[in-house]
């Protein structure tokens, strides 16, 4: 299915001067969410899995990535630790693949109290310089959710906000969007949310921030083939040329090959 959808592969080493292909995410550069450290949350699942998946987001036309497994007490408690040995063992299945993208690992925090509680114990990861991707409940907004953004900015942290598009309880409330950008907040979309992907009330709320220019980076939070096979559907839509056109962030992180 892979081959069918994204084109056989004579040789798995990237052509260097290659053209892009008419109708790619290269313009993105990196992307900065995604779950591709095998076996640790609900992403790749094996090595394999993680394999097929960085070779979907070099078809797709991404030039880094940036990977950002879940830290989550209740489901994924997660360690910065367990997040970079996975990465180390990611780059060497990936050479010896012959696979060459630049990839790295940073985080995707959820905040709660044991998200706090690492907050005061030891160094976040994060996507570039002091940037920290953090999520939340979809149906409920955390108690004291702009007093721990807060804190996470005392401590010299700027909080990228992942998939604001996808919270239940934001979507009535369209000026907290503004407020968060307000407070010094960066916002993600997920690409696959102006797809459809997860649903019209999602794709709608992500079209009316691309109309405010309220998103600083775009990241696929690709977890499994089916996502990158959406991804690979919608470039051939007449909706793709218009987010192509916004003015993500992305382009600016540069990662350098073997990391």
């Amino acid at each position: 299915m892979f081959s069918r959808l994204f084109g056989s592969k004579k040789s798995d080493e990237s052509k260097e001067n290659a053209e892009p292909p008419a109708h790619d995410w290269s313009w993105v550069g990196t992307d900065i969410h995604s779950h591709f450290i095998p076996g640790i949350d609900d992403g790749a699942q094996t090595m394999e899995d993680s394999i097929e998946l960085v070779r979907a987001m070099q078809s797709l036309g991404f030039k880094s990535i940036v990977t950002t497994p879940h830290i989550n007490y209740d489901h994924y408690p997660n360690t910065s630790d367990r997040i970079l040995n996975g990465l180390k063992e990611l780059h060497i299945a990936l050479k010896e693949k012959g696979i060459h993208i630049p990839v790295r690992a940073a985080a995707e925090y959820f905040i709660d109290d044991y998200f706090l509680q690492i907050l005061e114990r030891e160094p976040l990861l994060t996507i570039t310089k002091n940037q920290v991707l953090v999520e939340f409940s979809f149906a409920f907004q955390p108690v004291q959710l702009f007093e721990i953004l807060f804190k996470m900015q005392t401590l010299k942290y700027q909080p990228i906000i992942a998939h604001p598009e996808r919270y239940l309880f934001f979507m009535d409330k369209p000026d907290v969007y503004e407020e968060l950008k307000d407070r010094g907040c960066l916002l993600q979309m997920n690409a696959l949310s102006v797809t459809g992907y997860y649903g019209p009330q999602v794709k709608h709320t992500a079209e009316k921030l691309i109309e405010k220019g309220l998103y600083d980076y775009c990241g696929t939070d690709m977890h499994n083939i089916r996502h990158a096979e959406t991804l690979k559907k919608f470039t051939e839509s007449k909706h793709f040329a218009k987010i192509s056109n916004y003015p993500f962030k992305n382009i600016q992180i540069e990662i350098p090959e073997g990391n």
